[in-house]
């Protein structure tokens, strides 16, 4: 029988494909003794082998997929399978102690992590530890006859079924087998549900259940639109989706006809239309969406994809090819945001109670300036190659800002005084996401070229409420008049002062928002690139000077986000 999941939808389109359960097994065992140490011997040597077989496989993926350098972390667990030292210790374990292969792969194993991450001086010592404790699940899951997902090596089509997917997990997924995912946790903001709009899959997120009620293999409709996933359908079912999402593709073929407009409101207001980005490949995708600019590059995928902080000639050459592929439209850089739940195992930060509101984005890139200046000089190095805006995340106050873009001019200077060619038309603008920026904009307004409105965050730090904490998720309100009066806060005083203000939150694309967001003049909206034709379209339907009266009414009478939505879906209608 049909089993119905309600979810949040993540990624518009409709998918139908297997169950793949990307679920940690269990791993536990129990330590027992042994009298034949060379059964036991073999047992190991045997799952190193399948270990190294199933690593070159995935090496080999990775490298297809993702290229050399993302598969180099791989070769880095292939020569740990063969670290003499750690295999003859864990032998010698089996043979003196006279424990099973299990237990003394956990004993030696764990005491080299341990040594590993105590290199608190040392880097590339700390990766390592995490390297080892990847391996080690890799051998035990064979020791114990267990399989470990991996989306890396997925050969046919499937649906991912998950508790949540990290970015890495994200980065990994061919886009020719996964055709869809849904997960047991997450909301439209979460990495996941932001991942799959840029690989254009349908997905589901938040659905409270997902990885209890499906099972490895059934079939599962993804329907991205509605928010819905049906386990095991039957034929009619699977034959009435199969209708919608024909219907979607036809949507999609007329909204692509707008590839190469303008976005103009019905009376003639223009906009700009920009696209999310995290890596110089994702600017084919923008412009395959009709992308005006790029309205966030988000610069940490270069540090999250890599085992090391990325060189500045590395990080030079990625801006480069972002701008080279833009062809004059702007590109907006935000500067490295890493901390909160993007961390980096080369870089340690220290263990904080709530790291959202911690040591984070600029003020790490503040306290590191050696970070901060390697990556300045990349960008102001390629921006003779386009038109480059460089935007500083997690400001909170003037000095912040003053501080950050002090550090830039002097890099600009140092480079040019070098005789390096520098673009003398770069905006130097920040995020605004924490309230108490957005509470004095008019101040900021004086230093900044101009904000982009980071809704993600701003949100959630507005409402005390994690976003992605399913307890308190029905406080994610982008249309709470409380949000809208900060946004027109920030509107108001850059223009004020003769700036922009572009948003590159998700509530940019949204549906219901957009209308609210022409009214309160905002300049650019930048988004995932799949939503950028559905929102052009949009934009052409609607009267700007209509809808300034819908956001003065819905920031001035309105009092809970229900009666704003009903607002809009009247001025719209």
């Amino acid at each position: 029988m049909t089993k119905m999941l309600k979810g949040i939808a993540a990624s518009d389109g409709i998918a139908a494909a297997k169950a793949y359960m990307l679920v940690q097994p269990d791993l536990s065992f129990s330590e027992t003794s042994i009298d034949d140490p060379e059964a036991e011997i073999k047992r190991l040597d045997d799952a190193v082998e399948a270990s190294k077989s199933e690593l070159e496989l995935i090496k080999q993926k990775a490298t297809e997929n993702l290229g050399e350098e993302e598969a180099k972390v791989f070769e880095a667990h292939l020569m740990i399978l063969a670290d003499p030292e750690l295999l003859g210790q864990i032998k010698d374990k089996i043979k003196n102690d006279k424990v099973n292969a299990e237990a003394a792969l956990k004993s030696v194993t764990d005491m080299f992590i341990e040594m590993f991450e105590a290199m608190t001086d040392n880097a590339y010592m700390q990766e390592r530890a995490g390297d080892i404790r990847d391996v080690t699940k890799r051998i035990m899951s064979h020791l114990l006859g267990v399989t470990l997902p991996n989306p890396a090596l997925i050969q046919e089509e499937v649906v991912i079924v998950a508790h949540d997917l990290t970015p890495s997990d994200t980065a990994q997924l061919d886009r020719n087998y996964v055709k869809g995912f849904i997960t047991d946790i997450g909301g439209r903001t979460s990495h996941s549900a932001i991942m799959s709009r840029t690989l254009e899959i349908p997905a589901v997120v938040g659905s409270g259940s997902a990885t209890t009620d499906i099972q490895e293999g059934e079939m599962v409709i993804i329907d991205g639109i509605n928010g819905d996933a049906l386990v095991d359908p039957t034929d009619a079912e699977l034959a009435d989706y199969k209708q919608k999402a024909a219907e979607f593709a036809a949507q999609k073929e007329e909204w692509a006809r707008l590839k190469d407009a303008k976005s103009v409101s019905a009376d003639g207001k223009e906009v700009l239309l920009g696209a999310n980005i995290g890596t110089p490949d994702d600017v084919l995708g923008a412009n395959d969406n009709g992308a005006e600019a790029v309205g966030l590059f988000r610069s940490e995928f270069l540090y999250m994809n890599s085992n090391e902080l990325p060189t500045e000639d590395e990080q030079y050459e990625a801006y480069k090819a972002a701008l080279e592929g833009m062809s004059g439209k702007q590109v907006v850089v935000r500067t490295m945001d890493i901390g909160g739940d993007k961390e980096l195992p080369y870089l340690p930060l220290p263990e904080e109670q709530n790291p959202f509101l911690g040591y984070r984005a600029i003020r790490i890139c503040l306290n590191r300036q050696d970070i901060f200046r390697t990556q300045l000089r990349a960008l102001l190095r390629a921006s003779k190659y386009g038109r480059l805006a460089i935007m500083f995340p997690m400001i909170a106050t003037v000095q912040e800002f003053k501080d950050a873009k002090a550090i830039f001019e002097e890099e600009k200077a140092n480079l040019v005084a070098s005789g390096v060619e520098v673009s003398d038309d770069i905006q130097v603008g920040m995020m605004m996401e924490i309230p108490a920026a957005a509470m004095i904009a008019d101040k900021l307004a004086k230093y900044a070229d101009f904000f982009s409105i980071g809704t993600n965050d701003l949100i959630q730090y507005s409402m005390a409420a994690d976003r992605g904490n399913e307890r308190v998720s029905y406080l994610y309100q982008p249309y709470n008049p409380s949000i809208l009066r900060l946004i027109k806060n920030i509107i108001d005083a850059s223009h004020k002062e003769g700036k922009w203000t572009g948003m590159c939150g998700e509530m940019a694309g949204d549906q219901i928002a957009v209308p609210l967001l022409l009214g309160l003049g905002l300049d650019e909206f930048s988004m995932s690139a799949t939503s950028i034709l559905k929102t052009r379209s949009l934009i052409k339907k609607l009267d700007s000077k209509e809808m300034k009266e819908l956001a003065d009414k819905a920031v001035s009478d309105c009092e809970t986000v229900d009666e704003v939505v009903s607002l809009v879906k009247e001025f719209t209608k």
